[in-house]
């Protein structure tokens, strides 16, 4: 019954909540938005819920925008946002993610991959097969306010490739949404949340000014941010447990890079 009652708290809008004062910015994760009756990977979240998860957060006094505007903001000593990112480029965004956004007032960060226009999530073998957004669609998406960030080309392991091809997943990547959006792209994601140095270096050399990855461990750093996985689950508590758990792990500022040379695996990131 506590529990039950801590809920309807978390969940009420009208419940007065603080404002956060951390220093480490929150950064949610997201995939797919449709129905999530197919789900095997737990990265798809219902239209409804994902109103209801930003019904929870204007409640608390955040607003969701995307990761680079989150960074100026903090860099300026500008509170009460939280960032919200979709990775993989999925079509869907477009018709079912972006006009919940709308009516909350929230931007975010959709990482793309310019290289599968109109193509689908191949690298999921249980699948569903979900449509990836089209070059149109991405220009679209621009236009509408929300920032494009790269996901690589192909969505790949990028500790396994070779330099040159590591080159071409990120330089290129940046190059081609460029194209497409008229500005290049800010951020990059790293696919399966997977990296080590040599990734976050490419990343960086590539001209991005930060990178997102999911529970980069050991190297921590603008060019490898924490983010929190959202889920269909959800809700007021599981998100304040969430929330609380990203504050105690993450409480100060990323640093400037890692000596780690192990790459860091993060569940939940596709």
């Amino acid at each position: 019954m506590a529990a039950d009652r801590s809920a309807r708290r978390a969940d009420a809008p009208s419940s007065p909540h603080r404002p956060h004062t951390r220093r480490q910015p929150w950064i949610l994760t997201y995939h797919s938005v449709t129905d999530p009756g197919d789900d095997p990977y737990g990265i798809t979240v219902s239209p409804r819920r994902l109103d209801e998860q930003l019904s929870w957060l204007r409640s608390r006094r955040l607003t969701g925008v995307g990761v680079g505007e989150l960074l100026r903001a903090e860099a300026a000593g500008r509170r009460g946002l939280v960032g919200l990112t979709f990775d993989d480029g999925y079509a869907d965004f477009l018709h079912e993610a972006l006009p919940v956004l709308r009516r909350h007032g929230c931007r975010a960060t959709v990482f793309v991959l310019p290289g599968r226009p109109g193509g689908v999530n191949e690298w999921d073998p249980l699948g569903p097969r979900k449509p990836l957004l089209t070059h149109e669609q991405i220009r679209r998406i621009a236009e509408a306010g929300m920032e494009v960030g790269s996901h690589g080309l192909y969505h790949q392991d990028l500790t396994t490739l070779p330099d040159e091809e590591l080159r071409r997943e990120t330089r290129e990547s940046r190059e081609l949404i460029g194209d497409l959006t008229g500005t290049a792209p800010e951020g990059f994601c790293y696919p399966y949340g997977i990296l080590d140095p040599r990734v976050t270096e490419a990343a960086r050399s590539a001209g991005y000014g930060y990178g997102c990855a999911l529970a980069p461990g050991p190297l921590l750093s603008r060019f490898a941010l924490p983010r929190t996985h959202i889920s269909q689950a959800d809700r007021g508590v599981r998100l304040w447990a969430k929330d609380l758990r990203h504050g105690l792990r993450h409480g100060a500022v990323p640093g400037a890079g890692s000596r780690a040379a192990a790459p860091a695996r993060s569940g939940g990131a596709r």
